[in-house]
């Protein structure tokens, strides 16, 4: 297994001894995201941070990191987009090419994802049990109920959310009709080409067994979270520090609530794409896997059971799925994890900003026209009307998603499994 690979520190602050980044030195680094780790990493309890190589600053807390504590949990450092992370579907074949492609998946994308669902009942029912809930809701159409029953046989490591809390009853109806929806900010749905499959014949066969990629097959990606449940759940928690049982319990149960809403959002995200594209049935469908980058979780790690907060931050035990995500004109990545508790058994969820969103605004609309911004230098195209996503989430406002990449392997944190090159984005 490699070896954790320290980054200079170009802060003034100093990381501690439990403290590393896990980024080679081709990642560019912000002096001010050092600065939060550090403080972060110097909270009373923490026993290991580790800073991604897309680490970032956030608005109180660094995004791309996982911070563990022996005796306590923070809500604030999973914040407020409990449960945003990426789910995969493959299949083989697609019809569909250019405009009449795009027009598909703009007419499937821009209307309510599920009109003949009461609101209230589809935010209860997924709150408790996830994607499956949806399966017993009226009105949701056979299809779905299809896609749910066949990929949401993934381990629930979750503990039992209960009946929705009533501090979110009032708004329950606004919650339950975001179910299906991308949100904002760097989250997409997205067509992507199975591009490149690396390693050995056995290797490749595993993927295609486990996973169903295949170079030149197809995935839809869907990266999203429990939109407003998030923010809600991060201000009803606030600052605490939850050292007493009762409290963990009680904050764990509405987390894995919130957590099962994005698990079905983006399963209900994947189908609404897999809808456009004429393949939303079981028996055109390969392999599936969801992943969740901001929760915590009590975990082994060097020798002791530790909470492990992940914020931006994607989990990658020993041979588990992950994908760390490029932008809508690079590479997204499949990778296998290796349980490298060195990290936390962690790696990067994307590639992570180098450009706050007021600089990309100001640069990048001085570069490009705005006609220009729905297609990329790889050739894929991109449905969103609103102007300022497009220059804020344009591929030159991140990080290299091949240095981080490079940095996750030269760490011993995962390999390369599958490269997915984007054809089709939609950010609305």
């Amino acid at each position: 297994m490699g070896k954790l690979i320290a980054t200079p520190l170009t802060s003034p602050a100093q990381l501690p001894k439990h403290a590393t980044v896990m980024a080679n030195d081709q990642v560019w680094m912000e002096a001010a995201a050092l600065d939060q780790l550090a403080r972060v990493a110097n909270f009373e309890g923490c026993t290991q941070a580790v800073g991604m190589p897309d680490l970032h600053p956030g608005p109180t807390v660094p995004i791309g990191v996982a911070i563990a504590f022996k005796d306590r949990i923070l809500p604030a450092l999973v914040g407020g987009d409990a449960g945003c992370g990426a789910r995969v579907i493959t299949f083989a074949k697609l019809k569909l090419s250019g405009d009449r492609l795009e027009r598909r998946v703009r007419e499937n994308t821009e209307t309510p994802p599920l009109p003949n669902v009461d609101p209230t009942a589809a935010l209860q029912a997924v709150w408790r049990d996830g994607p499956r809930g949806l399966c017993n809701l009226p009105g949701v159409p056979t299809s779905l109920v299809e896609l749910a029953q066949r990929f949401d046989h993934e381990a629930d490591h979750l503990p039992p959310s209960g009946e929705l809390p009533e501090a979110f009853t009032d708004f329950a109806a606004n919650y339950g009709a975001s179910l299906g929806s991308v949100g904002g900010g760097n989250h997409f749905l997205e067509l992507s080409q199975i591009d490149t499959l690396f390693g050995n014949a056995d290797a490749r066969e595993q993927a295609k067994d486990r996973w169903g990629l295949t170079r030149g097959g197809f995935a839809v990606l869907a990266h999203s979270g429990s939109r407003g449940l998030g923010r809600a759940l991060a201000l009803r928690w606030g600052q605490r520090c939850l050292t007493s049982p009762e409290d963990r319990t009680a904050y764990l149960s509405e987390l894995a609530g919130a957590c099962r809403f994005a698990r079905a959002n983006r399963l209900v995200l994947c189908w609404r794409m897999l809808n456009a594209l004429g393949v939303a049935k079981p028996s055109r469908l390969r392999g599936s896997f969801d992943l969740t980058h901001n929760d915590v979780n009590l975990e082994r790690a060097s020798g002791r059971d530790l909470w492990v907060h992940r914020k931006g931050c994607a989990p990658a035990h020993t041979d588990q799925p992950t994908v760390v995500l490029g932008t809508r004109g690079t590479a997204s990545y499949v990778m296998r994890g290796h349980g490298h508790e060195g990290c936390l058994c962690s790696v990067a969820h994307g590639a992570g900003r180098r450009m706050t969103r007021s600089d990309a605004r100001a640069k990048i609309a001085h570069k490009h026209r705005r006609k220009t911004l729905t297609r990329t230098a790889c050739g894929s195209r991109v449905i969103c009307d609103d102007k300022n996503l497009l220059y804020e989430e344009h591929p030159e406002a991140y990080k290299d998603i091949e240095v981080v990449v490079d940095s996750l392997e030269q760490a011993g944190a995962a390999t390369r499994v599958a490269a997915l090159l984007p054809m089709v984005t939609v950010k609305r």
